[in-house]
């Protein structure tokens, strides 16, 4: 009988001890190919992450040539023009810089008030 269940399971017999809490075979060298392949994939992140960096310096490269030949700004630097020209004072308002008066505010009215008294 203990024949026939062999022959039935194969070689599953090995794996059924493992899994009714037997002990599991041990890899001597497991330890050292596990350090090794962590090594490996350590090897390859730095590796790609050399490769991410060298191909957005190219990118920036270009972006600054486009920039040149048309005459652009970075994002960063017009950002900062915009800070700096809106922290100035500005002649002929006391509590707002200029770009916040609506165009036409202010000249105008006085031309209104006279045409409505005149009538």
């Amino acid at each position: 009988m203990d024949f026939v269940m062999k022959q039935a399971l194969g070689g599953a017999t090995k794996d059924m001890g493992k899994m009714l809490g037997g002990e599991e075979e041990k890899d001597p060298d497991a330890q050292k190919k596990e350090e090794e392949r962590q090594e490996a994939l350590r090897q390859q992140e730095e590796e790609r992450k050399a490769k991410h960096a060298r191909m957005e310096a190219e990118r920036e490269k270009v972006r600054q040539q486009i920039r040149d030949k048309y005459g652009l700004k970075k994002k960063e630097e017009k950002e900062a023009e915009e800070k700096a020209a809106l922290e100035q004072p500005c002649e002929g308002s006391l509590t707002r810089p200029k770009k916040a008066i609506p165009a036409g505010c202010g000249d105008e009215e006085e031309e209104e008030e006279e045409s409505i008294l005149d009538t």
